[in-house]
């Protein structure tokens, strides 16, 4: 055995040696950290540097187009305009409060007949894609609730591969323009979920048929086109109270 083992002087030299060299270590870590030290950069601030930098150009070319001192010339004129506006009635049955006369009254209108739309439905063939891409694009409120491919979610149902979706064209019209409400069975699984789809009647006749012929020619979707005179036919359902699987025809 080596003698110097048992010598603690050797043992205290050492021990100081060792701390030493570890608190030097140490020493240049932390000075190698504070000068390469950065934040932390997370895909959420990668996006917002760019929603920032679009949002400097836009404001520049607004400034650009219509200096502040422009609006603020024209105020004064835009607002004796308004003063001076007289309000108008308009029926616009997409805008009725619930419970009043006017309500009531649609409520109880006759069920419209269906069945002249679904015989209209065109024979299967190729879809414009120029109708495609419209759809595409107002998919994009719909994508929000149903999943942007058709998966469904937590407050939708899925669209992907729905006997319902594929099914009698005037469903999907009038649920666009009405909303739906209540259980729903979608490919043998039943959904019921607290807050309905709300009606989507602003959108155009285009522009429903559109994104009907989108969802029905997507997500492994396959089925003919919605037309604008379709969702013409009827938009006397506007207005209406939501539906439920009981008002629609079976798939």
């Amino acid at each position: 055995m080596d003698h110097t083992r048992d010598n603690p002087i050797i043992r205290f030299g050492a021990f100081w040696w060792g701390l030493g060299t570890f608190l030097i270590f140490a020493l240049l870590l932390a000075v190698i950290w504070f000068f390469n030290r950065k934040d932390p950069e997370t895909l959420e601030d990668v996006a917002a540097k760019a929603r920032y930098e679009t949002k400097a150009k836009v404001e520049k070319a607004q400034t650009e187009s219509l200096p502040k001192e422009a609006i603020h010339a024209a105020i004064p004129a835009v607002a004796a305009k308004l003063a001076s506006s007289k309000p108008a009635a308009v029926e616009k049955p997409d805008q009725v409060v619930a419970g009043s006369p006017t309500a009531a009254k649609l409520a109880a209108a006759p069920a419209v007949d269906t069945s002249a739309v679904d015989k209209a439905a065109p024979a299967d063939g190729p879809i414009d894609p120029a109708v495609m891409e419209l759809g595409k694009t107002q998919f994009v409120t719909c994508g929000a609730c149903h999943g942007m491919n058709g998966e469904g979610g937590p407050i939708a149902p899925p669209l992907a591969k729905s006997e319902w979706v594929t099914g009698p064209i005037s469903n999907l019209i009038r649920i666009q323009l009405r909303g739906l409400q209540g259980p729903i069975t979608v490919a043998g699984k039943e959904y019921n979920f607290p807050a309905g789809m709300a009606a989507l009647s602003y959108q155009t006749d285009e522009q429903i048929a559109a994104v009907l012929t989108y969802v029905r020619n997507s997500f492994g979707n396959k089925a003919s086109a919605v037309t604008a005179d379709q969702v013409k036919a009827l938009r006397s359902e506007v207005g209406k109270p939501p539906l439920t699987v009981q008002d629609l025809a079976k798939p």
